[in-house]
């Protein structure tokens, strides 16, 4: 019961069996049993706010690679744009491996997150510390995403980097900073980078990989993790009561962000998707919370719910739901 915390259940309200409980998004704790995988995500977490920082500040190099491919023949401009790119080329490495870290840390909070006996509103119930851990990688994807989507200086880069690369193993010119990204990382990156929410790709091929390999799970029990976090999260942003206990601004926000970051997981990994009739989720509900906070915090991530999901168009979303997101 200690590890209830501070939860209060309201009963019945709405969905049927739609779990009511406040998630303490800003003081969960880890208990005994948790901490093992809190240590191990909390470690990549606290790179997190790095990251989103150094993306942030993220300028490209554009002036410089215009200028050398106006003038090919300017040995002095190829060589000045080349120095301006090999140190962002290795910041997108940094970025691209930290995904890769990520992965690894939503599968530990997947895998203590479902596993028997418990069902997954009981786990996000009891190991409220974890459930916050998956709340802020939900968070950062979708704040990196956010970042790439309007950063074009990125791909710019890259597509420089690679070409000069090329063009000099014609060439046979030797350039130092090819140890740094080889072909087949560079391969790699360029998978990454030519997606237009990277993270969020990462996240949804890590929980789909993750279904498939635990056969003896079935997969609703990672799906209704994903629709009991969606749903907590909304009922959290409906009800004041609950809204009252946020002593900070922006957990309103990082909210909303898990909100939409758990829908569009959750239409990624199930067969039928979060729009559907029979989709745990009230998407309605869902979409209705966000149109009724100041747009300015909110566009991206109804844009977000229109471009990354799979399934809004299909045959089975209704058409009361589409024009909610019209």
């Amino acid at each position: 019961l200690l590890a209830m915390g501070n939860l209060i259940k309201v009963l019945g309200k709405d969905l049927e069996n739609c779990p009511h409980f406040f998630l303490d998004f800003e003081n969960a704790q880890p208990t005994e049993a948790e901490t093992a995988v809190w240590n191990q995500v909390n470690a990549v977490l606290e790179e997190s706010q790095g990251v989103l920082a150094e993306l942030q500040s993220y300028t490209g190099a554009g002036e410089e690679i215009r200028e050398a491919i106006q003038n090919p023949g300017d040995l002095r401009l190829q060589e000045r744009a080349w120095s301006a790119v090999c140190p962002l080329v290795a910041k997108l490495k940094r970025f691209y491996e930290f995904s890769l870290r990520l992965e690894n840390a939503l599968r530990s909070l997947l895998e203590a997150l479902t596993c028997p006996p418990y069902p997954p509103t009981q786990h996000l119930e009891r190991e409220q510390a974890l459930a916050k851990q998956f709340a802020e990688i939900l968070h950062f994807t979708l704040s990196f995403d956010e970042l790439k989507m309007t950063n074009p200086a990125i791909q710019n880069d890259f597509s420089y980097y690679r070409r000069t690369i090329s063009r000099n193993r014609i060439n046979n010119l030797q350039l130092d900073a090819e140890s740094e990204v080889n072909n087949e990382m560079a391969n790699r990156m360029s998978l990454f980078y030519a997606e237009a929410t990277p993270m969020l790709k990462t996240l949804s091929n890590a929980t789909t990989k993750f279904v498939s390999e635990n056969k003896t799970l079935p997969i609703e029990d990672t799906t209704d993790c994903l629709s009991t976090m969606a749903c907590v999260c909304r009922v959290m942003l409906e009800t004041p009561e609950y809204r009252s206990r946020f002593t900070n601004t922006e957990t309103l926000l990082f909210c909303m962000r898990v909100m939409v970051g758990v829908i569009i997981l959750y239409d990624h990994v199930h067969p039928v998707g979060a729009f559907a009739k029979t989709s745990k989720i009230d998407m309605k509900g869902c979409i209705k919370v966000l149109k009724d906070q100041p747009s300015t915090s909110t566009e991206g991530l109804l844009n977000a719910l229109r471009y990354t999901t799979r399934h809004l168009n299909d045959d089975t979303t209704s058409k009361q739901i589409r024009a909610l997101l019209q």
